[in-house]
C-alpha cells in the first residue's frame, strides 16, 4: 500500500492551515471594526466558498492560475514554475475552500470577547499588539483552535476542487480523496475502502479534538 497520498494530505492540510489561521484571524479582527454595510460586504465575499460546490472554486482558480491565464502565464514565463497540476497547487485549493470556516470562527470568537479586558489594558499603557496576543487571543484561544482543527480536517477532506487544480497523478499530486475516486473507477473496492477507513479514523480523531475544545470552552466560562 503505497501511503503517499497520506503524507500528501497531511502536508496540504496542515500548510493550508497554517495559512488560513493568520489569514483568517487577520481578516476577522479588522474587518470587525468596519462599518456595517462594508462589513457586510466584505463578510458575503469571504464567506462565498463556503456554500459555491467545490467544482466551481476549482474553475475558478484555473480561470485566475492556468498556465494559459494571465496570473498563471507569467509566474511561468518569469519564474517557470506551473501553478496548477503539481502537489501544491492543491493548497490554493485547500486554503480557499476552508478559509471561510477559520474566518467565521474566528469572528464569533471576537465578537464574545468582553472588551473591557483590552480598555483595562489600554488603561496600563499597553500597545494594541500588546492587548491582541496577551489578552484577545488568550481569551479566544479555544474557539480559534477549534476553527483550526475544523479547517484541517475539511482540508484533509477536499476533492472538488483539488481535482481540478491539482489533477491525479501517484506519488506527485495523489491524495487521500483523488486516490479514494481514482480506486473506485479502477473497481479496486478493497484498497478504496481501506483509504476509506484511514480518513475516517483520522476524521473522528479531529472531531474528537473539537468536542474536547469545545467542552473546555464551555466550562472556562
Amino acid at each position: 500500500m503505497d501511503w503517499y497520498p497520506l503524507w500528501n494530505s497531511l502536508r496540504i492540510a496542515a500548510i493550508s492551515a497554517v495559512i488560513v489561521f493568520f489569514a483568517g484571524i487577520f481578516a476577522a479582527y479588522y474587518i470587525a471594526k468596519l462599518p456595517r454595510g462594508l462589513k457586510g460586504l466584505l463578510d458575503a465575499l469571504l464567506t462565498l466558498p463556503l456554500v459555491l460546490p467545490p467544482t466551481v472554486v476549482g474553475y475558478l482558480l484555473l480561470c485566475l492560475l492556468g498556465p494559459r491565464r494571465p496570473l498563471g502565464a507569467w509566474v511561468l514565463d518569469t519564474f517557470g514554475l506551473r501553478l496548477t497540476m503539481t502537489w501544491w497547487s492543491a493548497i490554493f485549493a485547500t486554503t480557499v475552500v476552508i478559509f471561510p470556516l477559520m474566518y467565521r470562527t474566528a469572528r464569533g470568537a471576537f465578537e464574545a470577547f468582553d472588551e473591557t479586558l483590552a480598555d483595562a489594558g489600554r488603561t496600563l499603557g499597553r500597545s494594541n499588539t500588546y492587548i491582541f496576543w496577551r489578552i484577545r487571543m488568550p481569551c479566544c484561544r479555544q474557539g480559534i483552535l477549534a476553527g483550526v482543527v475544523l479547517a484541517f480536517a475539511r482540508a484533509l477532506g477536499e476533492y472538488g476542487a483539488t481535482s481540478m487544480i491539482a489533477g491525479y497523478t501517484p506519488g506527485r499530486t495523489a491524495t487521500i480523496s483523488t486516490t479514494v475516486y481514482q480506486l473506485w473507477r479502477t473497481n479496486d473496492d478493497g484498497l478504496a475502502m481501506r483509504w476509506v477507513l484511514v480518513n475516517v479514523a483520522i476524521s473522528a480523531v479531529v472531531l474528537l479534538a473539537v468536542n474536547l475544545l469545545e467542552r473546555r470552552s464551555r466550562e472556562g466560562r
